[in-house]
């Protein structure tokens, strides 16, 4: 029996400008907008039989927000992003040009202390390859990374892919399969 699990993104907590690695603030009165105007669409994935999401603020309150009463999965983190923590893509490449070069080009690096982007893929991907087999569908709500880190992993993509993948706010992807046996399912048109 194949498995469907919906991923959706969390709401924004922050302009995209002023998003911080690793953040966990709760959602801005933007993110607040964003899912009442995305609720609509997004609340139907609530009839899952299993429900997640990250742990982040932002995460429980997105999936609280849309009816999902998600429970807190610790798998579905965010990537460790050590000494980075808090601050933006450009306060780090300020401060430490070398590292986010490093950062960028080899996914085993982790020149910030954390996780390297290989074991965050791999992490998420584990996560993906445990859920049980159920005879409906599983929605989790998550960080934008952890999408991208699970479409990575669920298409067997080479772990740069994931610098190619732009996973906005409360997007959606649905993967259906087997552990180690993913495919991408999009939908027609609206929901």
């Amino acid at each position: 029996m194949s498995v469907r699990v919906s991923l959706v993104a969390a709401a924004r907590s922050s302009s995209l400008l002023a998003e911080r690695f690793d953040d966990d603030r709760p959602l801005d009165q933007a993110g607040w907008h964003e899912v009442q105007l995305a609720a609509q669409a997004l609340v139907p994935l609530g009839a899952a039989e299993l429900r997640y999401c990250s742990p982040t603020a932002r995460s429980r309150a997105t999936g609280e927000a849309l009816g999902y009463a998600p429970m807190a999965q610790p798998a579905l983190r965010d990537c460790d992003m050590g000494r980075w923590r808090g601050l933006t893509l450009s306060d780090v490449a300020a401060r430490e040009p070398a590292a986010v070069d490093v950062w960028l080009a080899d996914p085993r690096s982790a020149p910030h202390g954390g996780e390297p982007l290989l074991a965050f893929i791999t992490r998420i991907g584990g996560w993906l390859d445990t859920r049980p087999a159920c005879e409906g569908s599983i929605v989790a709500v998550a960080e934008p990374a952890v999408v991208r880190a699970a479409l990575v992993y669920a298409l067997g993509a080479p772990p740069s892919t994931y610098w190619n993948v732009d996973v906005r706010p409360l997007s959606t992807i649905t993967l259906t399969g087997l552990p180690g046996r993913w495919s991408l399912r999009l939908e027609a048109g609206s929901r």
